[in-house]
């Protein structure tokens, strides 16, 4: 047989180690970049839910018709399925007639996942 009908029969070891390293790289870089959707999905899930928490509360105060006396008072609430720590702080402004709240919502290790900031009026 010829030399060049030898060399046309197949891929070289070298040849095929580089091709299998090359899908390796592309597959670890497509698992981290569906990893990193995947945590933006959950952290979108959380905020979503410590969001409406938030918005209930201070809705509620809204409702309730009554100006908050100023301090911080802790609350828990229920959504999806998951019970969510918060805080609701209650500061005067210079129109002693209005009230600032600040409606924080916080994960289990305590950082907080959002703040919610309203005035509530006297009338």
């Amino acid at each position: 047989m010829s030399l060049a009908m030898r060399a046309a029969r197949g891929f070289t070891l070298v040849e095929v180690m580089v091709a299998l390293a090359i899908v390796a790289v592309a597959l670890a870089a497509g698992a981290r970049a569906s990893q990193a959707v995947i945590e933006n999905a959950q952290r979108l899930h959380e905020v979503t839910a410590a969001q409406w928490c938030a918005d209930n509360q201070l809705v509620g105060l809204r409702l309730s018709r009554v100006l908050p006396g100023i301090g911080d008072a802790d609350f828990r609430c229920e959504q999806l399925g998951r019970s969510w720590a918060g805080q609701l702080i209650t500061r005067p402004t210079p129109n002693p007639n209005m009230r600032r709240i600040d409606a924080v919502v916080r994960d289990e290790a305590g950082h907080p996942l959002v703040t919610l900031t309203t005035v509530i009026s006297r009338y």
